[in-house]
């Protein structure tokens, strides 16, 4: 590991039903490696792997679910352990919700506390409360998510935790051929197969959109210019919405016959044109199908 290079470690703790897997999830999009759930037993050989010089893991995010005294004793022993190291930087976040907060989720969802075992889920958070009491007491942070909803609180984690000028909201442009099948991780479709298909012109079909004659072919059309004016607006408008609800990426699928000509210029031209404003990639999902290209 580069030691010049402080590791960032963030432990997740806290009452049950209070956010935490909004909060491991809300780190995997600012690109910690994250483990739910972790032993706190586990945590010492854990840091041992962080710290192997093979490995290039510099932000770490680890949920620590402690429901129980016996867990303790190790996990502070491993905090102690962790403030000693000088290439590491330790943090615990702790969640918590006000006692009515969190019995209105438990019947929201319809499950028992994990403490309260044939009794009330109120009985389960008073005891998980004076269990976790001294752990909160150690943490960097609390955040309290009585008043907030999921995507509040993520949107409080990637205000603290994203790296100056970190851009989590991404767009992904992937163009492909409708002969074989929609992308089924696609948010947006567009079909373009209403647009003059290059295919039909023998010195373009052996080719495809990446070639600058086949994009200017696609591109010299009106309808292909009206096209792209009224997509750009739509997704000007749109994007901010999608990254206001929360939405770390949205995937953009452009499609025509066979996913070699239309679509893949399109899709570079999309993703090129929004860059300015956007983290954005682009894919070409079919364009390898073919024997020549």
């Amino acid at each position: 590991m580069n030691q010049e290079q402080e590791t960032k470690l963030v432990i997740i703790t806290g009452m049950s039903g209070a956010g935490k897997t909004v909060a491991i999830q809300s780190f995997e999009d600012l690109g910690y490696y994250c483990v739910d759930n972790l032993p706190p037993a586990l945590l010492p050989k854990f840091l041992d792997l962080m710290k192997d010089a093979t490995n290039n893991i510099q932000r770490v995010a680890l949920v620590m679910d402690l429901r129980g005294r016996e867990f303790f004793d190790s996990l502070f022993e491993a905090l102690d352990a962790l403030a000693k190291e000088n290439w590491l930087e330790g943090h615990i976040l702790f969640l918590d919700a006000k006692d009515e907060a969190l019995v209105t989720r438990y019947k929201e969802t319809r499950r028992s506390h994990p403490l309260a075992t044939g009794g009330l889920p109120l009985d389960g958070i008073k005891q998980e409360r004076e269990i976790l009491d001294e752990l909160r007491g150690r943490a960097q942070r609390i955040i309290d998510t009585t008043s907030l909803k999921p995507r509040n609180l993520r949107e409080k984690i990637l205000k603290v935790y994203k790296e100056e000028k970190q851009e989590v909201f991404s767009v992904h442009f992937v163009s492909f051929g409708f002969k074989y099948g929609l992308p089924i991780d696609a948010d947006l479709v567009f079909d373009v197969r209403f647009l003059p298909n290059p295919h039909y012109v023998a010195n373009l079909q052996p080719l495809t959109g990446l070639n600058p004659d086949v994009s200017s072919y696609v591109f010299k059309w009106t309808d292909t210019q009206t096209f792209i004016d009224k997509v750009t607006d739509l997704l000007k408008f749109m994007l901010p919405q999608y990254k206001k609800e929360g939405k770390s990426q949205l995937v953009v699928a452009i499609g025509c016959t066979g996913g070699q000509h239309r679509s893949v210029a399109l899709a570079e031209h999309f993703s090129k044109g929004l860059s300015n404003g956007y983290t954005t990639h682009v894919s070409h999902r079919d364009i390898d199908k073919r024997k020549v290209l």
